[in-house]
């Protein structure tokens, strides 16, 4: 049987798990409880939690059968989803984080859209929702171009071929045409494994109809280090596989660089401080107009969220150090 042959293909959900105790259970949860009607597996990759997700992934496995259990000691995203594939027997890899909620369908969705454009990856929308005030201001930003960009997997869009999708349902043999998620890249590893189905003739396909909720950053201080580690990884990808920055990659170094020399320069000539002035007034306006709707406190924040991002990543791109090359 073929993940093509119009049957239901054996199923693998691997998910790398590190500190995820508050949200693992309803993650495996939802993923047992999809409606999809073929065979289904959930592989876990336990890393050295400092919570009890271990205990509690030991619990959801003794509970069902379908749930395994694999180590990943260096606790690594790409060496855990690496493991997990290892482990897993299924002719499709479906990636699903530990904090991810995924809709009832979402796999048999997802499995009927790969064998109907003949696909090597699909992947839908990272829906951000956040349930504090600050957390509803990230998601603002993430669900916006003035945020994140103009990538579908964030904003929406037809379905079609793209660059990336977020988290991905793959036939197993492209990953293993590809050999699977390379280890060196702590982060923007989807990226660059998606690059490289790309590269060997594969078809990575975007589609709106799935939609996985994302639970924001919690604190400016976890947001920031997250957008400051995007930054710095995505350099290490732009080392690794020339011409693939594009302007939407520059534009937050950029405005670091512009702002940062305008705001100094206003010292001397005080006409450029307008740069930052524009930048500012600019989050400002933007924050306001993607954060409709919400609280107060939420459209107060909006802004700050989208300066953190801004200057987060463009600051971890421009200080990506050499010795992250490989």
């Amino acid at each position: 049987m073929t993940a093509t042959s119009g049957a239901t293909p054996p199923v693998s959900v691997i998910m790398p798990l590190l500190n995820e105790e508050r949200h693992l259970r309803d993650a495996v949860a939802m993923i047992l409880a999809q409606d999809y009607p073929g065979p289904l597996e959930v592989v876990l990759a336990l890393g050295p939690s400092r919570d009890r997700t271990d205990e509690v992934a030991a619990d959801v496995a003794a509970h069902d059968p379908r749930v395994r259990l694999v180590p990943n000691p260096s606790g690594r995203t790409p060496d855990g989803l690496n493991a997990a594939i290892g482990a897993a027997t299924g002719e499709i890899i479906v990636r699903v984080d530990g904090h991810a909620e995924i809709p009832d369908d979402y796999i048999r969705v997802a499995v009927a859209e790969l064998e109907r454009v003949d696909a090597d990856n699909v992947g839908g929308i990272m829906d951000a929702r956040g349930s504090t005030d600050f957390e509803r201001a990230v998601a603002c930003a993430m669900r916006s171009p003035i945020g994140v960009g103009s990538a579908r997997f964030h904003t929406g869009g037809e379905p079609g071929p793209a660059d990336t999708v977020y988290l991905g349902v793959f036939r197993r043999s492209a990953l293993e045409r590809v050999g699977g998620y390379d280890p060196h890249f702590a982060r923007a590893q989807d990226w660059e494994m998606n690059h490289r189905i790309r590269e060997s003739g594969g078809t990575v396909w975007f589609t709106p109809d799935l939609r996985v909720t994302y639970r924001p950053r919690a604190s400016v201080t976890a947001l920031a280090k997250q957008y400051f580690h995007y930054g710095r990884w995505r350099r290490v990808v732009a080392r690794h596989h020339e011409g693939t920055i594009n302007p939407r990659y520059l534009a937050p170094p950029t405005m670091v660089v512009v702002t940062t020399a305008a705001t100094v320069a206003g010292f001397f000539w005080a006409p450029a401080w307008a740069v930052p002035a524009a930048y500012a007034a600019g989050i400002v306006a933007g924050g306001a107009a993607i954060s409709r709707g919400e609280s107060a406190r939420t459209r107060v924040a909006t802004p700050a969220v989208l300066a953190t991002m801004h200057w987060a990543w463009g600051i971890g791109f421009i200080t990506s150090p050499r010795r992250l090359t490989r």
